[in-house]
């Protein structure tokens, strides 16, 4: 199975002035996904910013790019991880999150 960090996504409390600020900074061009979300697209390693709090993790949020996120789910599972968001689709696929043995979260996904 390949797998690879794909994205990175961040908490932003303020998100118009973060969306600003890495515009002006750095020259990405984010894409608005409605008015809480915004992130890069170049098929790279891209960045999200999540405006919704409730829905936002505590630190950034590494994403795995999986090719069978079902196995992945099962394999993380009995691997010892913990699921803190069980499957679910967005714009663009489906992902999980989940905390590691020394409890950083991240996600793995499988775009559509």
């Amino acid at each position: 199975m390949m797998s690879r960090i794909c994205y990175v996504e961040l908490p932003a409390s303020d998100l118009p002035a973060t969306r600003a600020f890495y515009g002006d900074a750095f020259g990405f061009a984010l894409t608005n996904y409605g008015p809480s979300y915004s992130c890069t697209t170049t098929g790279d390693v891209d960045f999200g910013l999540q405006g919704d709090l409730s829905e936002a993790t505590g630190a950034p949020l590494p994403v795995i790019a999986v090719e069978d996120l079902d196995a992945c789910f099962d394999a993380v599972k009995q691997a010892g991880g913990v699921i803190t968001k069980p499957l679910f689709a967005f714009p663009g696929g489906r992902r999980f999150h989940f905390r590691d043995p020394s409890g950083n979260e991240l996600a793995a996904m499988r775009a559509d």
